[in-house]
């Protein structure tokens, strides 16, 4: 995937992920398939979540000292501590849906030359703001394919 194609696919989720969630029955939303497993809300919270952390590391990127050294954060406790499970669908769409556009709005005007700044992974791979762009997008399309099968 190249970062033209995450953007598109980026839109195309924030306009549709919405309307299949309101079309699923809500006990399905919130079941949960084992414990300790998340529940299709509580996989939409924890992508709320890396919408949260990655518009950060889209911003600081750009203007920190180069390499960016990306920090890990604790998934599944935000996703407790946010409280998605308990949350109303409404309210986490439009929450998941406001940080999406602004990813989107973001990532879409970085500055060519800034797309090639380094990052560094929790995990100390270097890789691209661009790569980290695209990665953001494959990210949330596996998640995706979680809640909603394909």
């Amino acid at each position: 995937m190249n970062l033209q194609t995450a953007l598109i696919q980026l839109k195309k989720h924030i306009q549709e992920v919405p309307e299949r969630f309101r079309q699923m029955p809500l006990d399905t939303i919130l079941q949960k398939p084992a414990p300790g497993k998340w529940s299709k809300q509580e996989i939409l919270g924890h992508l709320t979540d890396s919408a949260i952390n990655n518009l950060k590391r889209f911003t600081d990127t750009q203007y920190f000292p180069q390499p960016y050294q990306v920090i890990r954060y604790n998934q599944d406790e935000l996703v407790v501590i946010n409280g998605y499970q308990q949350l109303p669908l409404d309210h986490l769409l439009k929450l998941w849906s406001a940080l999406n556009e602004q990813v989107h709005y973001v990532v879409s005007h970085i500055a060519a030359e800034k797309l090639a700044y380094i990052i560094i992974t929790p995990a100390g791979d270097t890789h691209t703001l661009e790569w980290l762009a695209i990665d953001y997008v494959e990210h949330m399309e596996h998640h995706l394919k979680q809640i909603f099968g394909s």
